[in-house]
């Protein structure tokens, strides 16, 4: 029987945040083992809309808007769809997350979550500086945009609420928004500029930058079933193609799979699935930064393949079959607003961002298992968070004092 390999730490999942979280405990000179089923950075990180935020303080609420709710019952909106099929999962979920969506409940998920935002940008920079990936983060932030002045003034009218945290934004007047994005429509009135940002125009290029950086530095990627995890005598362990991988500690980065995993060791976790949907389309000109359409929902962003499009809000089952409905509304939302041409590619991309009721992802302890640690549910900011969740675990996984409160991000928060 061959010996199993021992490493200090298992990280299980390969997208941005277990990419990040390998490539920290690297530099702090610990041993770990990336185990992914299929390729690295190729799950849910894939879709995303390519922004680091500085702003993202404010989590994305249930609606409560009695003629928006009536609008989404019926499936009218572009920026959120459900499956009927779905319903009966969905709907005890989205009870907790309509709960938790009061101001207040608002309020106590952006302070719960502003240490991690506040770092998010620097944390990735002195990732990417140490990955040799500084040029794929790009300065210039995004922008909000809106066609009617009721719309602006109301996204106005939130920026007090974000001062509260530090954040400073340019706002626009249609023509000043159009000198920073030539060929943007005249029916445009304004927007919102936020300029501490980053974005990226190719975000898996990033993960596999902070994977080839953590190779580099002796961590393996290593093709394995996380489902497998079972707690031996001399730690962790997960069966793989190169045979039992053992390590002290596990750290399960596992985004929407989490729950399948954790279920099988006890634990519940409330989440459910917003999923998304993303297509490219040629542009005519050059986009020079990613635009939120506010009153359509959905994001145009420069990308390497063309101009990206994401939509908003899927509620279904996580492995139910794709309805990419959104798609087609958003196009002629977008074509309406930027010359954009033919659509790159026949099928659209389709992920599933993994949420938890209060939109705080889980960082920290497993708390039933000793060397079991969590980072998972960031919902819409798996990207933005993804370095700053790596830091704080990677200083709990070492026993360092944390640059942060872990409390508010603990699975025990649910009962």
């Amino acid at each position: 029987m061959s010996q199993a390999r021992r490493f200090d730490c298992l990280i299980l999942g390969g997208g941005i945040v277990g990419a990040a979280l390998a490539l920290e405990l690297a530099l702090s000179g610990r041993s770990a083992a990336l185990i992914e089923k299929h390729r690295v950075g190729e799950g849910t990180s894939f879709g995303n809309a390519g922004l680091i935020q500085a702003e993202a303080y404010l989590p994305y609420p249930f609606p409560r808007d009695p003629l928006l709710l009536l609008a989404y019952a019926f499936n009218r909106r572009a920026e959120a769809h459900y499956q009927l099929s779905s319903l009966p999962e969905v709907i005890p979920a989205l009870w907790r997350y309509f709960r938790a969506s009061s101001a207040a409940g608002q309020m106590e998920t952006a302070r719960a979550n502003a240490p991690l935002v506040r770092a998010a940008v620097s944390d990735h920079r002195r990732l990417a500086a140490a990955a040799g990936a500084d040029h794929l983060l790009r300065p210039g932030g995004w922008a909000r945009i809106f066609r009617h002045e009721a719309g602006l003034s109301a996204e106005i009218s939130k920026l007090g609420e974000l001062a509260l945290f530090g954040v400073e934004a340019d706002v626009l007047s249609g023509d000043e928004l159009r000198a920073r994005v030539p060929g943007l429509s005249d029916t445009v009135v304004g927007g919102i500029h936020y300029t501490a940002p980053v974005t990226l125009n190719d975000p898996l290029a990033l993960t596999q930058a902070y994977v080839r950086a953590f190779e580099a530095l002796g961590g393996m990627v290593i093709q394995g079933d996380a489902l497998g995890l079972r707690q031996g005598s001399g730690g962790w362990e997960v069966p793989t193609d190169v045979g039992v991988i053992v390590a002290r500690d596990c750290a399960v980065t596992l985004g929407p799979w989490a729950p399948d995993l954790l279920a099988k060791l006890g634990y519940s976790v409330p989440m459910f699935y917003k999923r998304g949907y993303h297509v490219h389309l040629k542009p005519d000109v050059p986009l020079t930064m990613p635009l939120l359409d506010v009153e359509v929902g959905y994001v145009m962003a420069p990308m390497r393949q063309g101009v990206r499009l994401t939509t908003g809000a899927e509620f279904a089952r996580r492995d139910a079959p794709p309805t990419p409905v959104q798609i087609e509304p958003i196009k002629r939302a977008a074509r309406a607003l930027f010359p954009l041409g033919e659509q790159a590619e026949v099928t659209p991309w389709m992920g599933a961002r993994p949420c938890l009721p209060d939109m705080r992802p889980v960082i920290g302890a497993a708390g039933q298992h000793k060397n079991l640690w969590f980072s998972f549910g960031h919902a819409h900011h798996g990207l933005t968070l993804a370095a700053s969740s790596a830091r704080l675990l990677g200083e709990l996984i070492r026993g360092e004092a944390p640059f942060c409160d872990p409390a508010p991000y603990s699975l025990s928060r649910f009962g």
